[in-house]
C-alpha cells in the first residue's frame, strides 16, 4: 500500500513537471526559438505556447526590441594618408530570429565586424578633409552597404550614426604644426607685401620728386633764357648777359658748396667780377 502511493505520487509529480515544462509564456518583445530534437522546429510568439516536453527544447530566446550596437573606436587611414579615429553606433532589430540564430555563429559580433570594415573602406576612399566635413554622407552610404548583408541574418538596420571622427594625437600634432607654419608664411607674406607697397610709394615719390625737380630745372633754364634774352634786347654788350647767367650759377655752386657736411672752409675770389670775365674769356676765346 506505501509503495503504490509513492509511485501515484512520483507519477504526480513527474505529470506535473511534465505539464509545466510544455507551458511556455513568452514576454512582450521577445521570441522564442524552439528546436525538436535538435533540428529547428518553430518561433514562440509573445503570449502562452505549448510545446511537447522532452521533445522540444528553448534553443534560444531572442530580443525582438530594437538594440543598440556600439562599434569600438578604430583607426583609419583615408586617402591622403592620414591617420584618424572613428567610431559609431547602429541601431537594430531582429525580425527573423531563426536567421539570427541559424544564419550566423554571432549576428552582435558580425554586425560589429561589419560595420568596422565597410566604413574603413568608405574612409579609406576619402581625404581628411572630406572625411571631417561629410559626416552625413558617410553615414547614408554606410547604411546602403551593409543593409543588404545583415538582412540575410534576419536582422533589420534601422540606422547608423557617426560617433566621432577625429585626426589621431600624432595627426593633430602633426596639423597644429602645419597650421603654426601657415600662419608664419602668412605674416611673412604680409610683412613682404607691406614692404612691397611701401617701397613702391617710395619709388614713386622719388620718381615724381624728380619730375618736380626736373620740371623746375626747365622752368628756371626758361626764366633765366628769358631775363638774358631781355637783358641782351635792351644792353649793346652781349658779354653782359652770359656774364650774368654764369656768375648766378657760380654762386650757386658756391652755395652749395658751403652747406656740405665735408667741407670746412669755402674762399670766394676777390675779384668776382674778373674771374667770371676770365672764365668768359676761355669760353669765347679771348
Amino acid at each position: 500500500m506505501q509503495e503504490t502511493l509513492i509511485i501515484m505520487l512520483l507519477l504526480a509529480a513527474g505529470v506535473i513537471i511534465t505539464i509545466y515544462k510544455g507551458i511556455n509564456i513568452v514576454p512582450q518583445g521577445e521570441e522564442w526559438v524552439v528546436e525538436r530534437l535538435g533540428k529547428f522546429s518553430r518561433t514562440l510568439k509573445p503570449g502562452l505556447n505549448i510545446i511537447i516536453p522532452y521533445l522540444d527544447a528553448v534553443r534560444k530566446k531572442v530580443s525582438t526590441r530594437d538594440i543598440i550596437l556600439d562599434i569600438p573606436q578604430q583607426e583609419v587611414i583615408t586617402k591622403d594618408n592620414a591617420v584618424i579615429l572613428t567610431n559609431a553606433v547602429t541601431f537594430i532589430r531582429v525580425t527573423r530570429p531563426q536567421d539570427a540564430i541559424y544564419g550566423v555563429e554571432d549576428f552582435y559580433l558580425a554586425i560589429q565586424q561589419l560595420v568596422m570594415t565597410t566604413l574603413r573602406s568608405i574612409l579609406g576612399e576619402m581625404t581628411l578633409d572630406e572625411a571631417l566635413s561629410n559626416r552625413e554622407h558617410i553615414k547614408t552610404k554606410l547604411k546602403d552597404q551593409i543593409i543588404d548583408d545583415v538582412a540575410d541574418w534576419g536582422v533589420t538596420v534601422k540606422s547608423v550614426e557617426i560617433q566621432d571622427i577625429s585626426p589621431s594625437a600624432s595627426m593633430q600634432d602633426s596639423m597644429e604644426r602645419q597650421a603654426a607654419a601657415e600662419r608664419e608664411r602668412r605674416a611673412i607674406e604680409t610683412t613682404a607685401e607691406g614692404n612691397k607697397n611701401a617701397a613702391i610709394l617710395e619709388a614713386d615719390g622719388k620718381l615724381e620728386a624728380a619730375k618736380r625737380e626736373a620740371e623746375a630745372q626747365v622752368a628756371l633754364a626758361n626764366a633765366s633764357a628769358e631775363a638774358i634774352r631781355l637783358i641782351s634786347d635792351n644792353i649793346k654788350d652781349k658779354e653782359l648777359p652770359a656774364m650774368f647767367l654764369l656768375g648766378d650759377r657760380y654762386i650757386t655752386s658756391l652755395e652749395q658748396i658751403s652747406k656740405s657736411q665735408n667741407s670746412k672752409f669755402v674762399i670766394y675770389p676777390a675779384d668776382l667780377q674778373g674771374a667770371i670775365k676770365g672764365m668768359l674769356g676761355n669760353v669765347f676765346g679771348k
